[in-house]
C-alpha cells in the first residue's frame, strides 16, 4: 500500500498528468467508460496534502476538457443525425429524440446542467442535442457553465476528503470518487423528484415520452 500511495505521490506531480486529465475528460464527453471523474476527484484528494498537481489548474484543466467533449459530442449527433443506424430507427430511440428535444427547447439550461454530472446522462443529452440541431451557439454557452461547475465540484469534492486521509492517499482517493459520483446522481434524481420527472437516464430510455 505504501508504494501504491509514493506512485500516486510522484505521478501526480508530472507535467503529463494534466495532459492525461483534459484527454480523459474530453473522450468522456461522448464516450463514458472513460472515467474522467475517477480522475479529477483521485487528484484532487491527493492535491488537498501533497499540494500537487495544482487544485486551480486542475480545475481549469477539467473544465476545459469537459467543454470540448460536451461540444465534440454535439457535432457526432448533428452529424450523424437520427437516422443513420438502425439502432437510432427503432421506436425507443426515436421516442427520446423527440422528448430531448422537446425538454431542450423547454429548459435546457437545467437538463444540460443535470446531466453534466451523470456520466451516462451527459453523453445521451449531448448527442440528442447535437441530433436535434439544438442551437450550438446556446449549447455551446451551457456548456462553458456546465463544464465549469462540474470541474470545481469534483475538484471540491477530492480536496474535503483527501484532507481526512493525509497517510493514505489510496483511500482519500476512492472514497472522494464514489462520494462525487453518488453526489451528482442524487443532484439528478433530487432536481427531477421535484420537478415530478424521472431522472435524466431513465427518461432517455423511455419509449413512450
Amino acid at each position: 500500500m505504501q508504494a501504491i500511495n509514493d506512485f500516486i505521490l510522484a505521478a501526480a506531480g508530472q507535467p503529463w498528468v494534466l495532459v492525461l486529465v483534459l484527454a480523459c475528460c474530453v473522450i468522456d464527453g461522448f464516450f463514458p467508460p472513460v472515467p474522467s471523474e475517477s480522475v479529477v476527484v483521485g487528484l484532487a484528494a491527493v492535491a488537498a496534502t501533497a499540494d500537487v498537481p495544482n487544485p486551480l489548474l486542475l480545475a481549469l484543466i477539467a473544465a476545459a476538457g469537459a467543454f470540448s467533449g460536451d461540444n465534440i459530442a454535439y457535432l457526432l449527433g448533428r452529424r450523424v443525425g437520427t437516422r443513420r443506424w438502425a439502432w437510432m430507427r427503432g421506436p425507443r430511440m426515436q421516442a427520446a429524440f423527440r422528448w430531448a428535444g422537446r425538454e431542450l427547447r423547454k429548459r435546457p439550461a437545467s437538463l444540460i446542467l443535470v446531466a453534466r454530472f451523470v456520466p451516462i446522462g451527459r453523453v445521451a443529452v449531448n448527442l440528442t442535442a447535437g441530433v436535434t440541431h439544438y442551437p450550438h451557439l446556446r449549447f455551446a454557452g451551457l456548456t462553458v457553465l456546465s463544464a465549469s461547475l462540474w470541474a470545481a465540484y469534483s475538484v471540491a469534492i477530492g480536496l474535503f476528503f483527501g484532507q481526512w486521509f493525509e497517510d493514505n492517499h489510496v483511500l482519500g482517493a476512492a472514497i472522494a470518487i464514489v462520494c462525487a459520483v453518488a453526489l451528482g446522481i442524487l443532484v439528478d434524481l433530487v432536481i427531477n423528484k421535484f420537478r415530478g420527472k424521472p431522472n435524466v437516464v431513465e427518461r432517455i430510455r423511455e419509449p413512450g415520452a
